[in-house]
Protein backbone atom coordinates (compact mmCIF):
# COMPACT_ATOMS: atom_id res chain seq x y z
CA UNK A 1 0.00 0.00 0.00
CA UNK A 2 1.36 3.40 -0.96
CA UNK A 3 0.31 6.49 0.94
CA UNK A 4 0.16 9.74 -0.98
CA UNK A 5 1.45 13.03 0.36
CA UNK A 6 1.62 16.52 -1.06
CA UNK A 7 4.87 16.97 -3.05
CA UNK A 8 6.05 19.69 -0.65
CA UNK A 9 5.73 17.36 2.34
CA UNK A 10 9.18 15.82 2.28
CA UNK A 11 11.29 14.46 5.10
CA UNK A 12 11.14 11.73 7.69
CA UNK A 13 8.69 13.75 9.75
CA UNK A 14 5.95 13.44 7.11
CA UNK A 15 6.79 9.83 6.34
CA UNK A 16 6.45 8.86 10.02
CA UNK A 17 3.27 10.94 10.35
CA UNK A 18 1.66 9.06 7.44
CA UNK A 19 2.96 5.70 8.71
CA UNK A 20 1.37 6.25 12.11
CA UNK A 21 -1.87 7.51 10.59
CA UNK A 22 -2.14 4.53 8.24
CA UNK A 23 -0.71 1.83 10.52
CA UNK A 24 2.39 1.13 8.42
CA UNK A 25 5.65 -0.26 9.82
CA UNK A 26 7.85 0.42 6.77
CA UNK A 27 8.10 3.75 4.99
CA UNK A 28 10.56 5.63 2.89
CA UNK A 29 11.34 8.45 0.51
CA UNK A 30 12.95 8.86 -2.87
CA UNK A 31 16.05 10.15 -1.09
CA UNK A 32 16.66 6.58 0.05
CA UNK A 33 15.59 7.04 3.64
CA UNK A 34 13.90 3.93 4.97
CA UNK A 35 12.00 4.07 8.25
CA UNK A 36 11.30 0.86 10.17
CA UNK A 37 8.92 2.18 12.83
CA UNK A 38 9.51 -0.81 15.12
CA UNK A 39 13.16 0.25 15.36
CA UNK A 40 13.45 4.02 14.75
CA UNK A 41 11.41 7.11 13.88
CA UNK A 42 13.91 8.46 11.36
CA UNK A 43 15.62 7.13 8.26
CA UNK A 44 18.63 5.21 9.51
CA UNK A 45 21.01 3.51 7.08
CA UNK A 46 22.34 1.03 9.62
CA UNK A 47 18.85 -0.05 10.71
CA UNK A 48 17.80 -0.36 7.06
CA UNK A 49 20.86 -2.47 6.21
CA UNK A 50 20.32 -4.74 9.20
CA UNK A 51 16.63 -5.21 8.36
CA UNK A 52 17.44 -6.07 4.72
CA UNK A 53 20.05 -8.60 5.87
CA UNK A 54 17.54 -10.08 8.34
CA UNK A 55 14.93 -10.47 5.60
CA UNK A 56 17.41 -12.24 3.34
CA UNK A 57 18.59 -14.40 6.22
CA UNK A 58 15.01 -15.42 7.01
CA UNK A 59 14.62 -16.48 3.38
CA UNK A 60 17.89 -18.38 3.49
CA UNK A 61 19.16 -16.11 0.74
CA UNK A 62 22.62 -14.55 0.65
CA UNK A 63 22.39 -10.75 0.42
CA UNK A 64 24.87 -10.65 -2.46
CA UNK A 65 22.35 -12.54 -4.58
CA UNK A 66 19.55 -10.08 -3.85
CA UNK A 67 20.23 -7.90 -6.90
CA UNK A 68 20.60 -10.67 -9.46
CA UNK A 69 18.30 -9.95 -12.36
CA UNK A 70 17.91 -6.32 -11.29
CA UNK A 71 18.54 -4.21 -14.37
CA UNK A 72 18.47 -0.87 -12.58
CA UNK A 73 18.48 2.28 -14.64
CA UNK A 74 21.07 4.99 -14.14
CA UNK A 75 19.94 7.76 -11.83
CA UNK A 76 21.12 11.36 -11.95
CA UNK A 77 20.37 13.96 -9.29
CA UNK A 78 21.14 17.64 -9.92
CA UNK A 79 20.57 20.24 -7.22
CA UNK A 80 20.37 23.92 -8.11
CA UNK A 81 20.13 26.95 -5.85
CA UNK A 82 16.92 28.99 -6.18
CA UNK A 83 16.13 32.40 -4.72
CA UNK A 84 12.42 31.59 -4.44
CA UNK A 85 10.32 28.47 -4.84
CA UNK A 86 7.95 29.26 -7.68
CA UNK A 87 5.20 26.62 -7.96
CA UNK A 88 6.18 24.28 -10.79
CA UNK A 89 2.69 24.69 -12.28
CA UNK A 90 3.61 28.36 -12.84
CA UNK A 91 6.70 27.45 -14.90
CA UNK A 92 5.43 26.36 -18.34
CA UNK A 93 8.96 26.10 -19.83
CA UNK A 94 9.96 23.63 -17.10
CA UNK A 95 6.72 21.66 -17.43
CA UNK A 96 7.22 21.39 -21.21
CA UNK A 97 10.80 20.15 -20.74
CA UNK A 98 9.63 17.53 -18.24
CA UNK A 99 6.82 16.37 -20.54
CA UNK A 100 9.18 16.14 -23.54
CA UNK A 101 11.73 14.13 -21.55
CA UNK A 102 9.06 11.81 -20.13
CA UNK A 103 7.85 11.19 -23.68
CA UNK A 104 11.42 10.34 -24.76
CA UNK A 105 11.92 8.01 -21.79
CA UNK A 106 8.60 6.23 -22.20
CA UNK A 107 8.46 3.36 -19.72
CA UNK A 108 12.28 3.17 -19.47
CA UNK A 109 12.70 5.97 -16.94
CA UNK A 110 11.17 8.79 -14.98
CA UNK A 111 11.60 12.43 -14.04
CA UNK A 112 11.09 13.96 -10.60
CA UNK A 113 11.46 17.70 -10.03
CA UNK A 114 10.80 19.19 -6.60
CA UNK A 115 12.01 21.80 -4.19
CA UNK A 116 14.01 20.83 -1.15
CA UNK A 117 12.02 20.98 2.04
CA UNK A 118 15.05 22.20 4.01
CA UNK A 119 17.20 24.23 1.59
CA UNK A 120 16.78 26.94 -1.05
CA UNK A 121 17.32 24.39 -3.78
CA UNK A 122 15.45 22.61 -6.52
CA UNK A 123 16.17 18.94 -7.08
CA UNK A 124 16.02 17.33 -10.51
CA UNK A 125 16.18 13.54 -10.56
CA UNK A 126 16.02 11.56 -13.78
CA UNK A 127 16.31 7.80 -14.24
CA UNK A 128 16.95 6.17 -17.58
CA UNK A 129 19.11 3.79 -19.53
CA UNK A 130 21.57 6.35 -20.99
CA UNK A 131 23.39 8.14 -18.16
CA UNK A 132 25.01 10.81 -20.33
CA UNK A 133 21.70 11.70 -21.92
CA UNK A 134 19.77 11.92 -18.65
CA UNK A 135 22.58 13.99 -17.08
CA UNK A 136 22.25 16.50 -19.92
CA UNK A 137 18.48 16.67 -19.48
CA UNK A 138 18.80 17.13 -15.71
CA UNK A 139 21.33 19.94 -16.20
CA UNK A 140 19.02 21.61 -18.73
CA UNK A 141 16.01 21.50 -16.39
CA UNK A 142 18.11 22.74 -13.45
CA UNK A 143 19.40 25.66 -15.52
CA UNK A 144 15.92 26.77 -16.57
CA UNK A 145 14.68 26.35 -12.98
CA UNK A 146 17.50 28.48 -11.58
CA UNK A 147 16.78 31.26 -14.08
CA UNK A 148 13.02 31.09 -13.48
CA UNK A 149 13.41 31.24 -9.69
CA UNK A 150 15.65 34.28 -9.40
CA UNK A 151 14.46 36.98 -7.00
Amino acid sequence: MVAARRPDQVGDRYVVEEMRKSGYNLGGEQSGHLVFLDHATTGDGIVAALRVLAIHGARGQAAVRAREGDDANAQVLVNTVVDRKVPLDDLPDVLKMIADIERELGTDGRVLVRYSGTESKARVMIEGMDEARIKGWADDIASVLAKSCRA
